[in-house]
């Protein structure tokens, strides 16, 4: 984040977008830990199926493969939806319309999640690599599914980890 956007006025945008992050409507989906774990994991298993699906179009040519895509992606959008508004928007807003404990919570969801998208970069780089030499097995044909599916879970990894990591507000007195 540069300096300029630091001290850089919130826009018309910044103002609409931080609105619709804080909006109460889904609070009560992700208003408590085991229910944003619940998102968590019900997204992880969409975007299992969704990603799952399009490497299948994509490298094995099935297209029962679509239909699965197809039913997968508006839940996962919902999914997405409660995610991003129960971290109110700490992933998707600018950094000007952040705080100094906002920007400092992003800076250590950001960290965790590239600290465990690394061990499973590591896993795999080991896994495929023990095919390849102790199974005699050709690595080639699944190299290119593992590294998009590698790529997926680097792209959501933030938003699992702050869906996780969210604290409960605290109650009104």
């Amino acid at each position: 984040m540069t300096a300029r956007e630091m001290t850089a006025p919130a826009t018309a945008y910044d103002r609409r977008m931080r609105a619709l992050m804080n909006k109460g409507a889904a609070r009560a989906l992700h208003s408590t830990a085991p229910r944003r774990r619940a998102t968590v994991c019900a997204h992880v298993a969409l975007t299992v199926a969704g990603a799952g699906a399009w490497i299948a179009t994509v490298f094995l040519d099935r297209t029962w493969a679509v239909v699965v895509l197809a039913v997968v992606l508006l839940p996962w959008c919902v999914a997405t939806g409660v995610i991003n508004s129960a971290t109110r928007g700490l992933l998707e807003l600018r950094g000007r319309v952040l705080d100094e404990r906002q920007l400092a919570e992003r800076d250590r969801v950001l960290a965790r999640s590239h600290r465990a998208t690394l061990l499973l970069l590591l896993a795999a780089a080991l896994v495929t690599g023990s095919i390849g030499w102790f199974g005699g097995g050709r690595v080639e044909t699944a190299l290119a599914p593992v590294l998009v599916a590698l790529l997926v879970v680097h792209w959501l990894m933030p938003h699992w980890v702050a869906g996780l990591t969210m604290v409960d507000e605290p109650a009104d007195e």
